[in-house]
């Protein structure tokens, strides 16, 4: 069996490679079970969850993602999220490879709004603002950058000092030695003056409204993954209508609060849904249809990306 780690996965899993995986397989398809979720007492803390997200390919490969969420750590500077993936062979059950599987989600996440931004954000895309300071937003930020081409970038979090030491980290790295990265004080300002609007938080309540969007930019939504909580109001849901897209319809329509709540207050009609990752990659959904259209794609994840991802890490580890 091999072992995997996080720094050989970030060095195996460029995006550029890691995109065209997620089409193919995307495109391809496979049997990915909506995912297990399993709530956990934890004595004196919040209820951590266990999640269990399984997907295979008959004759080729099988995985599983088993991640335990625990919110309590964070109040000991313990990550909140540990997670394993463990790759079989579909033709004799053998185990092949185990993986970390924080990375393993960072890259696949990232890459699979890159994927997104391919069809709905505008070729000429040049500017972006990461709304967000945590893991995932480096992940992001360049992911994005290798989608479109992206010369300018503006980082907004709660703490502006945050933001700041985080670009100017990001300035210091040769892969943005052509681009201009800098926090944002306004979160408005910065939502207008973007082509790119990438979200990955934890926020309950909206972060971004519609009003603020520019015509022609995309709003990329990664974080809320729970049913109660949203990144993006319903302005922005109208703003885009036709032409919201999500990652996959049964995740999202189900777990994803800036889908789910907007369904239900009736903002958004189930046919409302332009399409998912599925059929814009297999040519049955369009894209991005003229230059002052408002996009809206939001991701929760699925088993899918997990399983792409790890295919290519063990071919290239």
């Amino acid at each position: 069996m091999r072992q995997i780690d996080a720094a050989t996965l970030e060095r195996v899993l460029d995006d550029a490679s890691l995109i065209e995986a997620l089409c193919d397989m995307f495109r391809q398809g496979c049997v990915a079970p909506v995912r297990h979720h399993h709530p956990v007492a934890v004595p004196g803390e919040p209820d951590a969850m266990l999640l269990l997200m399984p997907a295979w390919v008959e004759g080729a490969s099988i995985g599983v993602k088993v991640v335990n969420v625990f919110p309590g750590n964070a109040q000991r500077g313990e990550a909140a999220v540990n997670g394993v993936y463990l790759l079989f062979s579909a033709r004799d059950g053998k185990i092949e490879a185990m993986l970390d599987g924080n990375m393993l989600t960072l890259r696949r996440t990232a890459c699979a709004s890159a994927l997104a931004a391919t069809y709905l954000a505008r070729a000429d895309a040049a500017r972006m603002v990461m709304v967000g300071t945590g893991k995932l937003a480096r992940h992001l930020i360049g992911a994005h950058g290798s989608a479109r081409p992206i010369r300018e970038v503006r980082i907004w979090g709660r703490s502006y000092d945050k933001a700041a030491i985080f670009a100017a980290e990001l300035s210091k790295l040769p892969r943005y030695a052509k681009v201009r990265i800098e926090a944002a004080a306004d979160l408005a300002d910065a939502v207008a003056w973007a082509d790119v609007v990438s979200c990955a938080t934890l926020s309950p309540t909206p972060l971004i409204q519609g009003a603020w969007l520019k015509p022609g930019s995309h709003l990329d939504l990664v974080g809320a993954y729970t049913p109660a909580m949203r990144e993006a109001d319903d302005a922005a849901v109208r703003r885009a209508a036709g032409a919201v897209y999500v990652d996959t319809r049964a995740g999202a329509t189900k777990e994803a609060g800036d889908i789910v709540q907007p369904l239900a207050n009736g903002t958004l009609a189930a046919d409302g849904i332009a399409g998912d990752l599925h059929e814009l990659a297999r040519g049955t959904a369009q894209g991005r249809r003229d230059d002052r259209q408002v996009t809206f794609f939001k991701s929760v994840g699925t088993a899918l990306e997990d399983l792409a991802a790890a295919q290519l890490a063990v071919a290239r580890a």
